[in-house]
């Protein structure tokens, strides 16, 4: 392989980064403005959980905090927080920001890699289980059930699958990660960390379900027309073989595309299912953060959540290559 070939990857992934670097910065800029148009601040919320709403009170509280400095050195503090890695103090739960999302990212990532691997050996299945059957009885039942689980509100199906499996059955917790009462350490506390996953898992899964099937079904059904795979038949090919050896390696192409924006938008995607599982996680961390006006810890979160989208999509770009060789970088 010649010189000019073999760096082509890391002029790729250079470029890459330099475009995620300002893509970061641009995202961290609009956010911030447009996050200062909300009515309201810390001290506000802060004042009204006192129940004193004095100007001078609000007037101390945004002194401490920095809030009544002009916006541009606001903006200018916070961009160097994030070039510094100091993500600064959050006014509403007493802490470093850094400290809160470490707390927070392990049960999201956990839920995370759950649910999408979950929707993934599903989805995989049922797509090309649908396309072999192409216009039949599993093809028309398969699509139906992709098109339900798309049309159902995640968090519609996280209440109904308390009310059957937590309140009817008994079967699962109602929420949380770990029982209060529990101190199992060990394998029965990964137990127990399962038995709480089960439910969100599931339940943000089957909106992915719905996706991957419904894309790995046109994906199969538009390489199964293809003549390569016409002159594999003719050659006598198993049908098994044509079907998972050739034809689903490059059904799979679009998958991994949407997988890897699900990936990146999972930590702001999954706000109602932690929610309503009182799952925490960063998307919960995030909506009660937005509540509270709590905009230092906001920011960091929708910052965190914008690397996340750009490192994913560049990985998807980088595994191309090893799934269809004729895929190159450029």
């Amino acid at each position: 392989m010649s010189a000019p070939r073999r760096n082509l990857p890391l002029r790729f992934i250079g470029r890459r980064l330099l475009q995620a670097l300002l893509t970061i910065l641009g995202i961290a800029i609009i956010n911030f403005f447009l996050l200062q148009l909300a009515p309201g601040d810390a001290a506000d919320a802060l004042a009204g959980e006192a129940g004193t709403a004095d100007a001078e009170y609000l007037a101390n509280l945004r002194r401490e905090f920095g809030l009544d400095r002009p916006l541009w050195e606001q903006l200018a503090a916070f961009l160097m927080r994030i070039a510094t890695f100091n993500l600064g103090y959050s006014f509403r739960y007493g802490e470093n920001v850094s400290t809160l999302i470490l707390g927070r990212l392990p049960a999201s990532l956990l839920l995370m890699v759950a649910s999408i691997l979950i929707a993934l050996m599903v989805g995989v299945i049922f797509g090309v289980t649908a396309a072999r059957y192409f216009n039949r009885l599993p093809d028309r039942l398969i699509s139906l059930l992709a098109l339900l689980f798309y049309a159902t509100p995640p968090f519609w199906i996280g209440l109904m699958m308390i009310v059957v499996f937590s309140v009817w059955l008994g079967w699962a917790p109602t929420g949380g990660m770990r029982d209060i009462t529990a101190q199992d350490r060990g394998f029965a506390g990964v137990l127990d960390v399962l038995r709480h996953l089960a439910l969100p898992a599931l339940t943000q899964a089957f909106f992915y379900l719905a996706i991957y099937t419904r894309l790995v079904r046109a994906g199969m059904l538009e390489v199964m027309s293809l003549d390569y795979i016409r002159v594999a038949r003719a050659k006598g090919v198993s049908e098994q073989r044509i079907v998972y050896r050739h034809a689903l390696r490059n059904a799979v192409l679009p998958l991994i595309t949407v997988v890897g924006t699900n990936i990146g938008g999972f930590l702001g995607g999954a706000v109602l299912t932690e929610t309503v599982f009182s799952w925490p996680g960063i998307g919960r961390l995030m909506f009660d953060a937005m509540m509270q006006r709590d905009l230092n810890l906001l920011l960091s979160i929708l910052v965190l959540s914008s690397v996340f989208v750009v490192l994913a999509n560049l990985v998807v770009d980088l595994i191309y290559p090893f799934i269809n060789p004729t895929v190159e970088l450029r």
